[in-house]
């Protein structure tokens, strides 16, 4: 496994973020590191989210920063480009994937059926995003399709509706590398700058965690 998803395996959890206004960058990291959270993934999804990933590499050195919702070429070359620790994508692109894997960028496609896995597989990937996970049916669904592969030791980065109710019955498992969290600072927080509500929100998994 590679070091940085040693690491990240460690914290056992990834702050999702959508940043709006670059006004916020320096508060909501400020707030995750005080409350223990030092790993994010930052999604390309609003216009200021690549100055953003710029600032929070250059700040906050102690964050590890990956990047979420990684699409296209451009992305995947912004994302070299900036010097994130790794990135993600929602779905299984070879493009992409493979884009990635030619330049040295640690990726993580996501997954949702058994033919994503062996896509994923093709190009030596063995950390994968696990996208939508509860809606797709949770762990025990994980459990299920990653079954026939379970000889490879392949690692899941759930995200998609878990909460601080069913966590645990992710973390409890050890397919799973870490948990996104995009409840923990979610953008309404963020621009009505809700830090102590993050704070909380934060506490509450570590002291899960722990």
């Amino acid at each position: 496994m590679h070091e940085v998803f040693k690491k990240i395996k460690k914290h056992r959890v990834i702050a999702v973020l959508e940043i709006d206004s670059l006004e916020n960058v320096t508060p909501v990291c400020e707030t995750l590191l005080s409350s223990g959270i030092s790993v994010i993934e930052l999604a390309l999804r609003t216009e200021v989210a690549q100055k953003a990933t710029e600032q929070i590499i250059k700040n906050f050195p102690q964050i590890i920063v990956g990047l979420g919702t990684v699409l296209n070429e451009d992305q995947v070359k912004f994302a070299i480009d900036s010097g994130v620790s790794f990135a993600v994508a929602p779905g299984c692109n070879p493009k992409i994937i493979d884009l990635a894997k030619k330049n040295n960028l640690l990726f993580s496609p996501g997954i949702c059926s058994p033919t994503d896995i062996e896509i994923s597989l093709d190009y030596g990937c063995n950390v994968l995003k696990f996208f939508p996970a509860e809606n797709s049916g949770g762990i025990k669904y994980l459990n299920s399709i990653n079954n026939p592969y379970k000889h490879l030791n392949l690692n899941y980065i759930p995200l998609g509706g878990i909460n601080i109710s069913n966590v645990k019955k992710y973390l409890d498992s050890n397919l799973i590398l870490a948990v996104g969290g995009s409840w923990l600072a979610p953008k309404h927080l963020i621009n009505s700058k809700k830090w102590k509500l993050i704070s909380s929100n934060c506490e509450e998994i570590n002291n899960l965690i722990l």
